[in-house]
């Protein structure tokens, strides 16, 4: 397969399609050159019916192909432009360890190999989840399920464990429960709650419930409000029989100055003006997170530039992704 880059480069432009009217071979060409494009997902990103979209590229469509190719060009316009963007990009460096993400790590492995309970909380932008997808390729029989507001309560965080679990969710609360226990008994394997700020307290309790019944280990990674809902004066009772069941707990308040040291060696940065800077935003709201996305775009600036980053690129990075100073 052709590189981003390549690809620019080769295929007709949005304009030349639109002069010659030959929007068809345009999206052919785009779709040829990513096997990922499948009719179905142009379809949903263009707005037409995948019914209609059929029909247009086999030149058969009755309707209003004006109107279609209209569409179509916008849609070609946009991938081309994220392809061009693509290909000035620069790739994040690899999963690069920090001793917060060794904290998060060393939960997660005591929880799997002692069959006991975790909770990993803090601040967002700290390297949580990045945590728990390498430990994923670390060891066996972990699942990851991702909460949101959403899957709240008992049947859909149950319905979100089933998922990670590799099952179909079906059924009431009942039969979810008795699904994932099945699933996980006897594999001395991990079940890794993100985001469990998010789940009420009788969700936690469910979770709780998955541990008591099979011995898995459990970890429930979060912000504050995940700890803070089990040690509050009002708490319920079944959160005690929670509470109690914790083993390890693990909070993580800010970067540490070895966690930032550890990030921008692995970006590559030298300059101690440059590193001083981006130290600054990892401190701030957003941490680590924050300062990644201003280094991705600082590197961009750079790249098409085709020189090194620098601390003015920083600076402008920092602006344009809305910072104050």
């Amino acid at each position: 397969m052709l590189d981003a880059a390549t690809t620019a480069a080769t295929l007709p432009t949005a304009a030349e399609a639109e002069s010659t009217l030959d929007v068809r071979a345009l999206v052919r060409s785009l779709q040829a050159d990513d096997k990922r494009l499948s009719q179905a997902k142009i379809a949903a990103e263009s707005g037409v019916s995948s019914t209609t979209l059929s029909q247009w590229l086999g030149g058969i469509y009755g309707g209003d192909n004006a109107a279609i190719e209209a569409k179509m060009l916008r849609w070609a316009e946009t991938t081309q432009a994220q392809r061009a963007q693509a290909a000035t990009m620069p790739a994040a460096p690899d999963y690069i360890e920090t001793p917060t993400c060794t904290r998060v790590i060393d939960a997660l492995r005591y929880a799997q190999l002692a069959g006991d309970m975790a909770v990993v909380y803090g601040s967002a932008g700290l390297g949580k989840t990045k945590a728990i997808i390498k430990y994923k390729t670390m060891a066996p029989n972990v699942w990851h399920a991702t909460m949101t507001k959403a899957s709240a309560n008992v049947v859909t965080s149950l319905e979100v464990v089933v998922e990670a679990l590799g099952l179909t969710p079906s059924g009431g609360a009942n039969k979810l429960h008795a699904a994932a226990c099945r699933r996980v008994a006897n594999t001395n394997g991990l079940l890794v709650v993100d985001e469990a700020q998010h789940l009420t307290e009788a969700a936690l309790d469910q979770i709780r419930a998955i541990h008591d019944a099979t011995g898995i280990g459990i970890a429930l990674v979060g912000n504050e409000a995940v700890y803070a809902r089990m040690t509050g004066g009002n708490r319920a009772a079944y959160l005690d029989r929670l509470f109690s069941r914790i083993g390890k707990k693990v909070r993580l308040i800010r970067p540490s100055q070895e966690d930032v040291a550890a990030l921008l060696d692995g970006w590559n940065v030298r300059d101690g003006k440059t590193r001083t800077l981006l130290s600054d935003i990892a401190s701030k709201p957003g941490g680590l997170r924050a300062m990644g996305k201003v280094l991705r775009l600082a590197n961009m600036f750079a790249a098409a530039e085709k020189r090194a980053m620098g601390y003015d690129d920083v600076r402008s990075a920092w602006r344009e992704l809305g910072a104050t100073e």
